[in-house]
């Protein structure tokens, strides 16, 4: 009888606890990561600086370059001023921004990366995937996964709360996301993983019923695991599905009618899967998850993050535009504008319930 199996891609080290950072050093030797300690090391302008301060004695042996910005040419140009070292691996210290250029730098210089959260806004930490603005507006880009993560709970703290909050945003939506997966399934035959569905779906239940809030230790490993498991069902699947469905289709939208008065990408793909729940009618889920999300602080509404209803009503229009090929409940319905702010009026009335 033959043995099946597959091999999953995924970091060789994930270590999410209070004081992970202080191990930084003895993580990359354990592993056989890095013996030499010759290692190239991105951080940002700003904040990263406190940081350099507190890792640098760890690191004797690396080099350091600043992250201008998170967009394709600051990843470039962090690839270029790498290439001329011999290191044993690149490592990305700081957030969002810092590690998506550093994933693609270590990708365009042939280093395996090693990636040092310093915030939990989006599930982008441990994805193959990085997220860069470009002269088109953004794109997504294929690179490894991290080989191994560190995420210091201690640190998560330090920072603002809103980061944190971005991060169940993003977490929570995957439920969402998981739903179109299974909707295309449904209408039009798209093969679903089904390992990368239920490490999706099980990452944004986890933080949607977790008792805890923002400053919580307990809390915060939990969304620390679901972003970093969210980015592992991205990696086994070969693409975003598990994790991007119509909220993030409503959130690009924003972003790119709206490019200045945009919010978090966790605010709006949270509110964006709220409302799909609703368009799908999970009316029950719906209100479950803009509950979960009332209470940790984040936006539920339009108007909560500066939209008014015409607005919202353009952008949830405008969302299917963003991701062509790929078919959520806002492919399935094809409402029309009235549609849309109907859908939209019922939806507004049915939280307050």
């Amino acid at each position: 009888m033959p043995i099946l199996t597959r091999l999953i891609p995924s970091p060789v080290v994930v270590d999410i606890r209070p004081g992970a950072l202080a191990d930084l050093a003895s993580i990359l030797a354990d592993q056989r990561i890095s013996h030499s300690g010759r290692l190239a090391v991105a951080v940002s302008g700003g904040s990263g600086a406190r940081l350099r301060e507190r890792v640098a004695p760890q690191l004797p042996g690396a080099t350091w370059y600043e992250v201008g910005g998170g967009t394709l040419d600051d990843a470039v140009r962090l690839a270029d001023e790498m290439k001329s070292g011999r290191y044993d691996a690149v490592v990305g210290l700081g957030g969002g921004k810092v590690i998506d250029c550093a994933k693609y730098a270590a990708a365009r210089i042939g280093l395996p990366l090693v990636a040092v959260a310093t915030n939990l806004s989006h599930d982008g930490i441990c994805s193959p995937v990085s997220i860069l603005d470009n002269d088109a507006g953004r794109g997504s880009y294929g690179v490894p996964t991290p080989i191994a993560l560190l995420i210091d709970t201690d640190i998560i703290r330090e920072t603002p709360v809103r980061f944190v909050r971005s991060g169940i945003g993003d977490a929570v939506s995957n439920i969402s996301a998981v739903a179109d997966w299974e909707l295309a399934n449904r209408v039009n035959g798209e093969k679903i993983d089904g390992l990368a569905a239920a490490m999706a779906r099980q990452a944004g239940e986890a933080v949607l019923r977790h008792p805890g809030g923002c400053g919580d230790d307990a809390f915060l490993a939990v969304l620390a695991e679901g972003l970093v498991l969210s980015g592992i069902a991205m990696s086994i699947a070969g693409h975003t599905r598990p994790s991007s469905g119509a909220c993030h289709e409503i959130s690009h939208a924003l972003d790119l009618l709206f490019p200045k008065r945009a919010a978090s990408h966790g605010e709006q793909v949270g509110l964006g899967a709220a409302f799909a729940m609703h368009l799908r009618g999970d009316h029950e889920g719906s209100f479950l998850m803009a509950a979960s999300l009332r209470r940790h602080g984040l936006p539920v509404l339009a108007e909560e993050i500066g939209f008014s209803v015409d607005e919202f009503v353009r952008a949830v229009e405008f969302a299917p535009e963003t991701r062509p090929g790929r078919y959520t409940i806002l492919e399935h319905l094809d409402l029309a504008p009235d549609q849309i702010r109907q859908a939209y009026a019922d939806y507004t009335a049915s939280l307050e319930r």
